[in-house]
């Protein structure tokens, strides 16, 4: 059947992507690359603006977001007009280690896609850009 065979490979692909990733990125991690990643797109933001990009739970923000802080990858600082309100931005170092792991990522990615024509890379992206209806 064709979708147990899609979901073999599909689970081979992705785990195979994320323990390269994992070792690759390290000390970072594909979640606070992600959470970097959309730092930089809307910055500032507030973790609570976070929740509909990540499917996780405040509490798991908030944790992420101590331990980034801690690793000087994010700042967060309270708002001068509403102290109730705290806003998370990206630090030089966070601005570096984004760089580093786009890079790291893209490199693991275009050694998958080597595999096969530039033909067939484009056929892919398309063919998985139907199935994901886009």
């Amino acid at each position: 059947m064709v979708s147990d065979d899609f979901t073999r490979v599909w689970s081979k692909l992705t785990r195979e992507w994320k323990l390269t990733l994992e070792q690759s990125l390290a000390p970072l991690t594909e979640g606070q690359l992600g959470v970097l990643e959309l730092l930089l797109q809307h910055e500032p933001m507030k973790p609570s603006d976070l929740l509909q990009y990540l499917s996780t739970t405040p509490a798991a923000i908030t944790t992420l977001l101590d331990r980034m802080e801690r690793n000087e990858l994010i700042v967060r600082t309270r708002d001068e007009s509403d102290r109730r309100i705290v806003w998370v931005t990206v630090t030089e170092k966070g601005k570096a280690e984004t760089q580093r792991g786009l890079e790291v990522r893209s490199k693991v990615i275009e050694q998958s896609l080597d595999r096969i024509s530039a033909h067939n890379q484009q056929l892919l992206v398309y063919l998985l850009g139907k199935v994901a209806n886009m």
